[in-house]
């Protein structure tokens, strides 16, 4: 779960992932590719998933040969209950981290998880079983009310990472946007204009 040293290293070495439990076929594809597309963006080293279109998994293969971040791997599970567990014992040190609107403020625990070398983050598609909030070594919310597991996603990633994600100019990327006040310009990259 090593990050691309061309892309930065990350403050203290932190590795993120990402568990999307659940999936209604049609109804998520949409909402289960958002998810993976955030993983990727804001910081994250691979996204797991369960019972996903196996065209989701083409799609974003696709986005990181265009975009950049070839190393970011999407796996498909078929348990995501062996998954947490399993990272648990794999990772002593790493955490399990479930985002609910039932749990404590994200303000509560952020700087605590800062200061964690790995973290499995899990997000629902369907009503989140029992089990995930007592397999959870913290139930997070990041906030009290109902929202999107994509947009709780994203916040959560950019504030583990202290918005360092979000200037991430990833080194293997064929496109790259210009930025512009007005309109849009992208680019191919090439050897000439890859810095």
């Amino acid at each position: 779960m090593k990050g691309n040293k061309d892309d930065g290293k990350r403050k203290g070495g932190l590795q993120v992932s990402v568990l999307r439990i659940g999936y209604r076929p049609v109804r998520d594809d949409r909402m289960t590719t958002h998810a993976a597309l955030v993983s990727r963006a804001f910081g994250a080293e691979c996204i797991y998933m369960t019972e996903v279109d196996p065209s989701i998994k083409d799609t974003i293969d696709s986005v990181c040969t265009r975009w950049g971040r070839q190393e970011f791997r999407v796996k498909i599970v078929k348990s995501w209950k062996d998954l947490a567990r399993r990272w648990k014992t794999e990772n002593p040190s790493g955490k399990v981290v479930h985002l609910t609107m039932y749990g404590i403020n994200i303000n509560e625990a952020i700087d605590q998880l800062k200061n964690e070398s790995t973290i499995l983050v899990v997000i629902g598609a369907e009503k989140v079983p029992r089990e995930a909030f007592d397999i959870a070594d913290f139930n997070i919310a990041i906030g009290n009310q109902p929202h999107s597991e994509v947009a709780a996603l994203a916040v959560f990633l950019d504030r583990i990472f202290g918005g360092e994600e979000l200037a991430k100019n990833f080194s293997d990327a064929r496109l790259r946007i210009i930025p512009t006040p007005i309109g849009k310009k992208v680019s191919e990259v090439t050897p000439d204009n890859s810095g």
